[in-house]
């Protein structure tokens, strides 16, 4: 368990990322910038929080600023692109995000690295911003943190009267132009030359990060989302007839654009850090009283055998083992044959195939109960579900996610309009990818080697500003390709990505 508590070492030793004034990674002065067969005049991001700027798990005025639609827009300045707005966030005294409600704390403050603890956590500021200051929009940037692709058509989910039964966000409360204006309905009202639409991640993302506790509402076959949990999987057909109206309301009047595909959950840091093998035993006695402790366990899998109620292979699966070195890690699987007659519960070890989340890791190793040491979650107390996104889970996600992108495409192809692959880019932020201006960028934060060049924030899910400005580049090459026009595009290093602290 040392080296997981203590990955962000490196990080003590580097001083607070400072943001710089972006630069263009080719001078003004040596191209000449046109907009080609699109018009930026006016134009429109949609999207949830990954449009909205949002990272170090929430959203805050220095990070918006550095969203990708407002560096994209400031690029399109050049080749006849028109003021670009964002909801107000200038309350954010602290530059800290969050926000309360009167008196209440209802969304965090951002992280950070403190210095003097070693690990990422919540800064301690409280927010400034209140639910209730309300600035009506709409904006240029309609990204709205936590968004599903069906809260993009719901009436009331700015009315801060719906905020106590969850059918309002509390970012498009402040940003509405009307309380009970859904958000595709002020879309439409700023009339978009050109727009981009980026939504759907968290019709997916929320069942994998609470380790697959959701439901899969394809299996059930709802189609009622009014009727979805929050960490549900919405089904395809739902999604596609959404994706439908949006991108009907989007090209009305004309309007040409780029719509972007979903990333596999596996691309992004919250599923990737934690390995699935982080118990390291270097003592044959801890060995022995371990394999001893679940020799009942392991025996009585056997009797499963005899009786018929399970394969010899599952029961291999199942059984719990110990030895020098590297350990698995002990996880519930309800995917497992129920063995609850017998007294056995679904428990097996983890394997390659399954992800843990980052979240995970203030627990894992942890002896909940101080007079009783021996009791540690991971080890002998087998880590709940919400933890692990087993290899079951994953394909849940993964088939959901290859619907949803289907429907992205055929739509797109039906509107002739291009596709950013997303998927495909995150999967190169996650293995490290070489910009234009030369530099190697990476999603691993945590082996403190490369902290020049990260991509991805503290909360694990969403981009640095650094990684933003490489998103934008992304825009910027399929708008060239699919509508001839030459933007400049920015260097990626010129942006932060979070802060390091010598205290809290």
């Amino acid at each position: 368990m040392k080296k997981i508590l203590n990955i962000l070492v490196g990080l003590l030793f580097v001083s607070s990322f400072i943001a710089c004034q972006p630069e263009f990674s080719n001078p003004i002065n040596d191209q000449t910038y046109t907009s080609g067969e699109a018009d930026f005049s006016n134009y429109v991001a949609v999207g949830n929080s990954l449009t909205a700027g949002y990272t170090n798990g929430t959203l805050y005025k220095s990070a918006q600023e550095n969203s990708f639609p407002s560096i994209l827009a400031t690029q399109m300045k050049l080749a006849g692109g028109g003021d670009f707005t964002q909801p107000y966030l200038e309350d954010d005294t602290n530059d800290v995000g969050g926000m309360v409600f009167g008196s209440n704390v209802i969304l965090e403050p951002k992280l950070i690295i403190n210095a003097s603890q070693g690990g990422p956590e919540r800064i301690n500021k409280t927010p400034t911003m209140d639910v209730t200051n309300i600035h009506a929009g709409p904006y240029n940037n309609m990204g709205v943190p936590g968004a599903k692709i069906f809260h993009l058509v719901a009436s009331g989910y700015g009315n801060v009267a719906n905020l106590a039964t969850q059918q309002a966000n509390p970012y498009f409360v402040r940003m509405a132009s009307a309380p009970d204006n859904s958000i595709i309905e002020d879309v439409v009202a700023k009339n978009p030359t050109f727009f981009t639409l980026w939504i759907g991640n968290n019709d997916v993302l929320w069942y994998a990060t609470s380790g697959g506790t959701g439901v899969d509402q394809n299996d059930t076959g709802n189609l009622d989302p009014s009727t979805y949990g929050p960490d549900d999987i919405t089904n395809v057909n739902v999604f596609g007839a959404v994706y439908q109206q949006l991108v009907d309301a989007l090209t009305a009047n004309g309007a040409k654009g780029v719509v972007a595909t979903i990333p596999d959950v596996a691309s992004v840091p919250y599923f990737t850090t934690v390995p699935y093998n982080p118990i390291p035993l270097s003592d044959q006695s801890q060995v022995d009283a371990l394999n001893a402790a679940y020799t009942q366990y392991n025996g009585g899998l056997q009797l499963a055998v005899q009786n018929n109620l399970i394969t010899q292979d599952e029961a291999d699966a199942r059984t719990i083992s110990f030895d020098l070195g590297a350990n698995a890690l002990v996880i519930e699987d309800e995917y497992l044959t129920d063995l609850s007659a017998l007294g056995l519960p679904s428990i097996r070890q983890a394997t390659a195939d399954d992800l843990v989340v980052l979240p995970a890791m203030s627990v894992i190793g942890v002896a909940p109960d101080p007079n009783n040491p021996q009791m540690v979650y991971g080890v002998t107390i087998p880590l709940e579900d919400k933890w692990i996104l087993s290899k079951d889970e994953i394909v849940t996600v993964r088939t959901a996610t290859a619907g949803f992108n289907q429907v992205i495409q055929a739509v797109a192809a039906s509107k002739n309009l291009p596709v950013a692959d997303m998927a495909a880019l995150m999967e190169e932020m996650k293995n490290g990818l070489v910009e234009e201006d030369g530099s190697f960028y990476t999603a691993n934060y945590f082996d403190g080697s490369n902290l020049d060049n990260l991509v991805f924030g503290l909360d694990g899910v969403h981009p640095t500003p650094r990684g933003y400005a490489i998103i934008a580049n992304k825009f910027i090459d399929v708008i060239e390709e699919a509508y001839g026009a030459k933007l400049p595009k920015v260097v990626p290093a010129n942006y932060p990505t979070f802060d390091i602290l010598p205290s809290n």
